[in-house]
């Protein structure tokens, strides 16, 4: 889960970019959070669900292009993997898939289970931790935004893997590398995989925050090592509705990196 937030429409692509790439560059970069563990959603979890709900890079980039990636889901198994409060489980779902929604926040899942009601299998479980589910029970994986969170991405694509049935796609969205690497000086090791904190604003509160920086290479082969086949990578355009609610930060979003796209296919044997 990756969110946005400014002070107006016009620093909604700033934030994006800064939550790409934190305030400091270096092994262990930024400050170490002191108010709070890092990536603890249960505690601004509603903030959260309405910022990311209308915010540019969420509402009008990265769930428009997932959903342009699945194409057409109709009576297909999806595993919203990361779902959060779930707006993409939501748009799936409408779109006549049969939708699983797994978060490691229960207070995200609450709110996904007001927006979902029944419609939705709702489940808490870590990404790092093996999936609760039986082998090939998903024809497709969505995970919007939830890989940069995690250092080893080998051990969560192997259950990715395995949970998809032969021939099972796979659409991944991360924060993209050029970002993480050049928004601030001095700039790290790009080849290297190296954690960088930043915090979040929310009301006037700032939540601490840690993600991961992989080189593209390190990702490309992160998917080979599991199996899965690439079948692109996607750089989207901003969807144009978004051109006249923000106009600056269109602009930005439409002539800047901001985030990458993968689509993986279990192999079908």
């Amino acid at each position: 889960m990756t969110a946005v937030k400014g002070s107006g429409p016009e620093d909604a692509l700033e934030q994006s970019n800064r939550s790409a790439a934190g305030a400091d560059d270096g092994e262990e970069c930024g400050r170490s959070p002191a108010d709070g563990r890092a990536n603890d959603y249960d505690a601004f979890a509603e903030a959260y669900a309405a910022e990311n709900e209308t915010s540019l890079a969420n509402a009008y980039y990265e769930r428009p292009a997932m959903l342009a990636l699945a194409g057409d889901v109709s009576d297909r198994r999806v595993l919203d993997a990361g779902c959060g409060s779930g707006p993409l489980s939501a748009l799936l779902r409408d779109r006549g898939a049969v939708v699983t929604g797994l978060d490691v926040s229960a207070g995200m899942l609450a709110i996904a289970r007001r927006r979902l009601g029944d419609d939705v299998a709702l489940q808490v479980a870590d990404l790092k931790d093996p999936l609760p589910f039986d082998d090939g029970a998903f024809d497709l994986v969505t995970a919007s935004l939830v890989l940069h969170y995690l250092e080893d991405w080998g051990p969560t694509l192997a259950e990715f893997r395995r949970v998809l049935t032969p021939g099972g796609r796979l659409i991944a969205s991360v924060d993209h590398p050029i970002v993480a690497y050049t928004i601030f000086d001095p700039r790290p090791d790009y080849f290297a995989t190296t954690s960088y904190t930043f915090e979040w604003t929310f009301g006037g509160r700032s939540v601490p925050m840690k993600f991961w920086r992989k080189p593209l290479h390190a990702m490309v082969d992160a998917f080979a090592a599991t199996g899965l086949h690439i079948k692109s990578i996607d750089e989207p355009q901003p969807d144009p509705a978004a051109r006249e609610i923000y106009p600056d930060g269109f602009v930005r979003l439409a002539t800047r990196p901001t985030f990458m796209f993968f689509v993986v296919e279990a192999p079908l044997s």
